[in-house]
């Protein structure tokens, strides 16, 4: 009698994915990382032509960039996270500003709103996060009106940040199974996530550029404060740390253009607007 080998793959559990990044992006303080991309939110806005007075998600917003665009501009937002200090940071600074949103807790695959509740459905550098990709831009598709505008900011797998996720997964080999959350930075992907809903996509490369004293402040600001960066390095040992930071900092002047001592360091992302159908 013949051996049986089994060639089945194994269930990835995104649950316990999805718990591992909770903790990551609850871990240092994004927010002081997160207002650095404000001028990312006012790019995405404009490029959406928001309307004042239209019903506006923010999905994954974190401490609220393009929340605040849109606020600005009168629409009805309503800004969303998972990360609850997050929501917090965000209405303190729509309440400095004097801005009515309304902050709620959500998850990205479970948006607790019913079909087509808005004109426009967004996010930079957050729903591109989640473990499952399809489930998110089906959640995001839904919850936006046919004809609305789904809006996005993702990082390029050749960016500075992807590059920065790729050597972390060096020390730190991700969950096998999962997909490069860099695959939002390609339209190749975005066609396959949007493509049965989408009457037409326009995508812009853009450039957010790192703006540092120098790369080893880049760094302890990271270290300090990004929680996919902060965890890494919790997670190795002391030698495995210095060698990470060490590799960091090369990439950060892989990256740099400046030739003072400071760090200016374009950071490559795709801007996108989706007209559903």
């Amino acid at each position: 009698m013949s051996a049986v080998i089994s060639t089945s793959i194994p269930a990835i559990d995104l649950a316990a994915v999805k718990n591992k990044q909770h903790l990551a992006w609850s871990a240092g303080d994004y927010a002081v990382v997160g207002t650095t991309l404000q001028i990312v939110g006012e790019s995405l806005c404009e490029a959406l032509d928001l309307h004042a007075g239209e019903r506006v998600l923010d999905v994954a917003a974190g401490n609220g960039n393009a929340t605040l665009a849109a606020a600005r501009r009168w629409c009805d937002v309503v800004s969303t996270d998972y990360v609850s200090t997050l929501l917090e940071r965000g209405r303190a600074r729509a309440s400095a500003e004097g801005l009515p949103v309304q902050f709620e807790p959500a998850d990205a695959e479970n948006l607790p709103y019913p079909d087509h509740s808005f004109d426009v459905v967004m996010s930079t550098f957050g729903v591109m996060f989640t473990p499952d990709q399809d489930k998110a831009a089906a959640e995001m598709a839904r919850a936006c009106k046919p004809g609305g505008r789904i809006g996005l900011a993702n990082w390029t797998p050749t960016s500075f940040v992807g590059e920065i996720f790729k050597l972390i997964g060096k020390y730190l080999p991700p969950a096998a199974g999962v997909k490069s959350p860099a695959l939002w930075g390609t339209e190749a992907r975005l066609c396959e996530l949007f493509g049965a809903r989408l009457d037409s996509i326009a995508i812009e490369r853009r450039d957010f550029v790192f703006r540092y004293h120098s790369a080893a402040h880049w760094l302890e600001v990271f270290r300090t404060f990004y929680g996919p960066v902060h965890k890494a390095f919790g997670a190795l040992d002391a030698e495995k740390q210095e060698a990470l930071a060490a590799d960091l900092i090369a990439l950060a002047e892989r990256f740099n253009r400046a030739t003072d001592g400071t760090l200016v360091a374009p950071g490559e992302y795709l801007e996108v607007v989706i007209k559903r159908k």
